[in-house]
């Protein structure tokens, strides 16, 4: 379970699917954000830079980053093995 609520901004990609997924069955507080509905791609790149990739996960305050970083933060946190 993570304790803290979940932000993550998507694109409605596979991978964007799958952290919300995770997230749902990991039982957290979720709010998502979606391209061109909650935000523009010019105000995704300045919040994350022009390299990032989607989705951005963010716990609480802080920012976790793309599905390969959130995973591994997860697995560092003792949240699966």
């Amino acid at each position: 379970m993570i304790d803290n609520t979940c932000v993550v901004y998507t694109n409605g990609s596979q991978e964007c699917e799958r952290v919300i997924n995770l997230v749902k069955h990991l039982g957290a507080d979720y709010h998502e954000y979606v391209l061109n509905m909650h935000f523009t791609q010019r105000a995704f790149e300045a919040e994350f830079g022009k390299d990032a990739t989607y989705p951005q996960v963010a716990l609480g305050s802080k920012h976790i980053g793309n599905l390969k970083e959130t995973l591994h933060h997860l697995k560092e946190q003792g949240v699966f093995a």
